[in-house]
């Protein structure tokens, strides 16, 4: 078996990356992807690898020279690569083609090693490399039927996106049979290019070969193997993450993305805050019933934006700003402020990095569940003076809350000290307290000092949109704030859900005891976990100290890398010594599979912290990663009986 690799092109989207270096030259954690390519068909063991080259030929097999490669390499030059596409490539090296049985690669793709691997063991003799379509990818599609034989190539301008749910994509990865070269791809091949011309994709060949009685073609699909196609700087930074050296380093880049986890397929995040049961599907109709429209007209301006914001929740325009999320709104607000600042810590970090560090006053709960009470707060801020107060309520990541009592209570406090308060009450709609909510017009009005901030994304579902609020009676400030914003802070989407939110009020409030029901069940899950305390929440997530020696980083790791889940490490927030993570809370189905993996992390852990304390080393005979919980069990009764024998007979040998 021999190897084919197509590395003519020119890279124009890699911009300046290419200027003077071909396409597979681009290195991917400081590694090119020729390198890697190379390196992993050394491993197959096979007869030849045959290179077609064209733009900056000459440098990439120099380059290559000083690879150490040591499976022959023959090159093919495509002269004319500025004028043609890869159907002239492959034709240029179809003599080869025919010779034996093939791999065909293009130079732009980054795969495990497990998915070449697999093809090559594959017992069938020509397949396409597929994997089920995702909304990041893009090219040539396939469809599949249950006998994996491709009935259809969707190039894309044929691509249905009400038909994605059929297709699989073409990893531009294929195995063909000496057999299938030589009497029906290369003579399709040939009369393709002679009657279409050369600026063509070789796939428009295997799509005219599968209108055939027999093409002879398969797909083998992955089965969650990475790869990537890179095309431009975008899609090199998807893959620097997903191909990281280690799982620490690419949890690493995941978090400093600060979301679009929808580029990676199978990632269930427990890291971001969202609400699992909101929107409803007719509300998302809705939205989809106007995408025409909303993508293709301007959005509104504030002043209209102000109005949909104070017909929803019921207080004045002249109250209420509209944020592109919260995240704007908490920027301008905290630099309007001066001297200095209350901030209860562990926090939501967002306010904090917006003043300057010897400006803080930090009130720590002195308790293990971090859970402070109004008055702990007036006590602690009448000796330690400040000019403004922040308070998240819930709290992140405790999860304490202060009931509405608790909290009129300090306000009216901070009003009577001149002290302006920050109410941050994104997850309050979480409680269990009904009618928490501080946003009223008539109670906004007696309180000049006052500021309550909302994250629409949080507990309404839609991070996507950025919506966030502000609602005070400080006029003034708030005025500036409508300033100081973009003047379309709000794009279309967002606008149109604002105006359309309030006919699904009663389905938010439904969505809602849904959630309190089964945060409640995941709670008394959580709980009988050995290794953990989980601390009581009244928000969509929990803080979890983790009691079993584990590190946060450790289990964050395994987790990640063991079932693709992702959570947050605490380390950086809370700094008392002990390790604590935060998980979110999702839909019952996906809060189960976190339940699962806990189990399995922390009991192997506390397994192989036992075999460790009793000094015995069956590590080849148990391995507590495949065990089921029962024969867990019976292996820890086991081995603890066999201490306690041993231990005894050593009493009985002495005493004899």
């Amino acid at each position: 078996m021999q190897a084919i690799i197509l590395a003519a092109g020119m890279g124009k989207r890699l911009k300046e990356l290419t200027q003077n270096n071909t396409k597979c030259m681009v290195k991917v954690n400081g590694v090119s992807l020729i390198d890697r390519l190379l390196h992993q068909l050394e491993k197959q063991h096979l007869s030849r690898i045959v290179i077609v080259v064209g733009y900056e030929g000459q440098k990439l097999i120099d380059y290559i020279a000083t690879l150490g490669i040591k499976t022959p390499i023959s090159y093919v030059d495509n002269a004319v690569y500025d004028k043609t596409n890869n159907i002239y490539s492959l034709a240029l090296a179809k003599n080869y083609l025919m010779e034996e049985d093939t791999l065909l690669f293009e130079s732009d793709v980054i795969i495990d090693d497990s998915a070449i691997d697999e093809l090559v063991k594959d017992p069938r003799d020509t397949l396409a490399m597929v994997d089920k379509y995702e909304s990041w990818m893009d090219g040539t599609c396939v469809k599949l039927d249950e006998y994996d034989n491709i009935v259809a190539f969707v190039p894309g301008k044929s691509f249905d996106f009400k038909e994605k749910e059929e297709y699989y994509k073409t990893v531009n990865i294929y195995k063909f049979s000496k057999h299938f070269s030589q009497d029906i791809y290369v003579p399709f091949l040939e009369a393709y290019c002679s009657a279409l011309g050369e600026n063509e994709y070789y796939e428009q060949v295997l799509r005219v070969i599968t209108m055939l009685d027999t093409p002879g073609i398969k797909g083998m699909r992955l089965s969650g193997q990475k790869w990537y196609e890179i095309d431009d700087e975008q899609d090199l930074d998807i893959a620097t993450t997903l191909f990281a050296p280690d799982d620490e380093t690419r949890i690493n880049l995941m978090h400093k993305r600060y979301g679009g986890f929808w580029r990676y397929p199978g990632l269930l995040d427990f890291c971001y805050l969202v609400n699992p049961y909101y929107p409803p599907k007719k509300l998302k109709d809705e939205l989809r019933a106007s995408f025409d429209t909303l993508l293709t007209e301007y959005p509104s301006g504030m002043g209209v934006n102000s109005l949909l914001a104070a017909k929803n929740f019921g207080v004045h325009k002249d109250n209420i700003i509209v944020g592109n999320g919260a995240a704007e709104l908490i920027k301008s607000l905290m630099e309007s402020f001066s001297g200095k600042t209350g901030v209860i810590r562990p926090t939501f970090e967002e306010y904090p990095n917006r003043y300057a560090v010897e400006d803080e006053v930090v009130f720590t709960p002195s308790n293990d569940n971090y859970t402070y009470s109004a008055e702990e707060l007036i006590e602690f801020y009448t000796c330690n003076k400040v000019d403004n107060i922040i308070i998240i309520n819930p709290d992140n990541p405790s999860g304490n809350y202060l009931k509405k009592e608790e909290i009129i209570r300090l306000i009216k406090w901070t009003d009577s000290q001149g002290i302006k308060l920050v109410v941050d009450e994104s997850f309050a709609d979480f409680s269990d307290e009904p009618d928490n909510s501080l946003i009223e017009q008539k109670f906004i009005e007696t309180y000049s000092r006052l500021y309550v901030m909302k994250s629409i994304s949080k507990s309404y579902g839609v991070p996507g949109l950025r919506l966030g609020i502000l609602v005070s009676s400080d006029t003034e400030t708030i005025a500036a704030m409508k300033k100081d914003v973009a003047i379309w802070n709000i794009n279309s989407f967002g606008e149109y859900y604002l105006q359309i939110a309030e006919k699904y009020k009663k389905d938010y409030a439904a969505a809602m005891d849904k959630f309190r029901v089964e945060r409640k069940r995941f709670y008394n899950e959580l709980e009988q976990i050995s290794g953990i305390r989980v601390i009581p929440s009244q928000a969509n997530y929990f803080m979890i100290e983790i009691t079993n020696g584990m590190t946060a980083k450790e289990l964050m790791i395994k987790l990640f890398k063991n079932h693709y889940l992702l959570i947050k490490d605490l380390t950086s927030k809370v700094h008392d010594g002990k390790q604590y993570i935060r998980i979110a809370i999702r839909n019952d189905a996906d809060n189960n599979k976190m339940l699962e993996a806990l189990k399995r992390n922390l009991i192997k852990t506390e397994i192989k912290s036992m075999l460790t304390l009793l000094n015995l080393n069956v590590a080849g005979y148990i391995d507590p990663s495949v065990m089921t919980y029962a024969i867990q069990a019976i292996a820890g009764v086991i081995i603890a009986v066999g201490a306690f024998l041993g231990i005894y007979l050593r009493k009985a040998k002495k005493k004899a």
